[in-house]
């Protein structure tokens, strides 16, 4: 099993596209226990299609040039704590952005608590929803879309009005539209990340990916490799 990572009822050889054949892994990268991470190289044309993906919430920088992505699911154990660890990262690199795509694979709850924070980006904007992105990855046990919703309250937004956006037909293609992009990279995994060209499956603790940023802004890849 990938460390660090919960996976979908899926297995990688059924997966899509350039990524797959490059399961293997690319980067010898190694997480915070010392040991190996799955990655892969991922095609430019997918990698691309993130930054104008509906629903991201980015936070950090405003300039592109040392840009993360994560996609997660609120019911994976390895997300929760990586949430944590990328709010400390951010706070400490103000040169990295990162973007939080919701890869809603694990349960109907995901995907409920994934439309009511896509819903709550759309009424209130982004940093309303990142707060509510960290405020339900800190509570514990299982996340759902009741759970999504009395954050959203709590955090001004009218229940009725996020409810009924969340169960629009635009935003539940907003967040398939997440699913499928991060299905076409290969990313079976949550958390999985993407640096430069590199698909990151699973979390490799936040010492790790503090150099996996530090790569980013020296040669724009996970890994320096001259």
């Amino acid at each position: 099993m990938i460390r660090g990572a919960a996976f979908a009822l899926v297995a990688l050889s059924q997966l899509p596209g350039v990524a797959r054949a490059q399961s293997d892994g690319w980067f010898d990268i190694a997480g915070d226990d010392g040991k190996p991470m799955a990655n892969t190289r991922l095609p430019v044309e997918l990698t691309s299609e993130i930054e104008a993906l509906p629903g991201v919430i980015w936070i950090g920088a405003s300039s592109r040039a040392v840009t993360l992505y994560e996609f997660y699911d609120y019911n994976c154990p390895y997300c929760r704590v990586a949430a944590t660890d990328l709010h400390t990262l951010v706070s400490a690199r103000p040169e990295l952005r990162v973007g939080l795509v919701n890869n809603a694979i694990l349960s109907p709850g995901s995907v409920q608590a994934a439309r009511v924070e896509a819903a709550l980006l759309s009424l209130k904007g982004p940093q309303p929803a990142y707060e509510l992105h960290r405020r339900l990855f800190a509570r514990p046990g299982r996340r759902d879309g009741l759970q999504a919703l009395a954050l959203a309250e709590e955090l001004g937004a009218s229940r009725g009005e996020v409810e009924a956006l969340a169960d629009s037909d635009g935003i539940g293609k907003m967040v398939s539209a997440q699913r499928d992009l991060a299905a076409n990279l290969g990313l079976a995994a949550t958390p999985s990340f993407v640096a430069g060209g590199a698909g990151l499956l699973g979390y490799p603790g936040p010492k790790t990916l503090d150099r996996i940023v530090s790569a980013l802004d020296e040669c724009g890849e996970a890994i320096c490799t001259s």
